[in-house]
């Protein structure tokens, strides 16, 4: 049950453990924000929590980045002190250009996507193209979606997959199982749809691929961050539910959520699916040359 045939911990067993020491630190390092901007208020859920942040945008990048400190914090203690490995290992070196195509990719994958919604008139934009709208939350918010795009690949492909690799796991067992972590972490968010985790599944899939081809975290941490701060923080669009503060402030105007993704954002419609696969066949290309 714990031992695999070859007499090795099994691997689920070093992400459980892993996970329950991301959860713990989550809560301890987004305690901090939570005292000083509540002090004496009561919250009684995280929904609650979330409502009173809107509009803080440093108190808000107080709280969610602490937490989000934490997932680091815990793979960094648990790749070292569990897994007895160097941080190097989980997938770090030279990745400059590997980072910039990352983050080329991303961004322009969701302007993609907004430019053919735009096109057919299923948004419409509330301010025009050449009149963004800064604020606070601008770069709040670009701090926040790049511990974000660090964090999480540095846990669901850094840490899980690397973790199973240790064991012999197959690539197929390895890239399937860690999509279905990160899906499943998205499982409790806001407006949350079924093609929206599917979504998630197959941009989780993507990820892996891109750490596998490029032998490397810096490829899928570049396009995490401009996958969501293009589409929140840009274009105005809900990032897997949660509320967006963009440039731009687009109104859905058709009832299509297949297209738009609704409420959950891009992440929950097809032209999204559409994206996550020209994406494969992008990488495919690139990991050749």
């Amino acid at each position: 049950m714990f031992k695999n045939k070859n007499n090795q911990i099994r691997s689920g067993w070093f992400i459980f453990v892993a996970f329950i020491l991301m959860v713990i630190l989550n809560g301890l390092f987004s305690y901090p924000g939570i005292y000083f901007f509540l002090k004496e208020v009561v919250v009684h859920d995280q929904s609650e929590l979330y409502q009173m942040l809107e509009g803080h945008p440093w108190y808000n990048l107080f709280v969610n980045g602490g937490a989000v400190l934490g997932t680091i914090v815990s793979v960094i203690v648990a790749w070292r002190f569990l897994n007895k490995k160097k941080i190097i290992e989980l997938g770090f070196g030279k990745g400059f250009k590997k980072f910039g195509f990352g983050l080329i990719l991303g961004g322009l994958s969701i302007t993609f996507i907004f430019m053919i919604l735009l096109i057919t008139k299923q948004i419409t934009l509330e301010n025009d193209l050449i009149t963004p709208h800064f604020s606070t939350f601008t770069m709040t918010y670009l701090l926040f979606f790049i511990i974000v795009g660090f964090a999480e690949e540095l846990f669901f492909r850094g840490y899980v997959m690397q973790t199973m690799r240790q064991t012999g796991n197959h690539k197929w067992v390895i890239y399937i199982v860690s999509a279905l972590i990160f899906s499943g972490a998205h499982g409790a968010n806001p407006n949350v749809s079924i093609l929206g985790l599917l979504n998630i599944f197959l941009v989780g899939l993507l990820f892996a691929y891109m750490f596998d081809k490029s032998n490397s975290l810096w490829m899928p941490i570049g396009y995490h961050i401009t996958w969501n701060y293009f589409q929140g923080s840009v274009f105005g669009f809900a990032v897997s539910g949660t509320e967006p503060y963009g440039l731009y402030d687009v109104k859905l105007n058709s009832s299509h959520d297949f297209l738009t993704g609704g409420t959950f954002g891009l992440e929950g419609g097809l032209l999204a699916t559409l994206m996550i696969i020209v994406g494969f066949f992008i990488t495919y290309i690139y990991s050749k040359k």
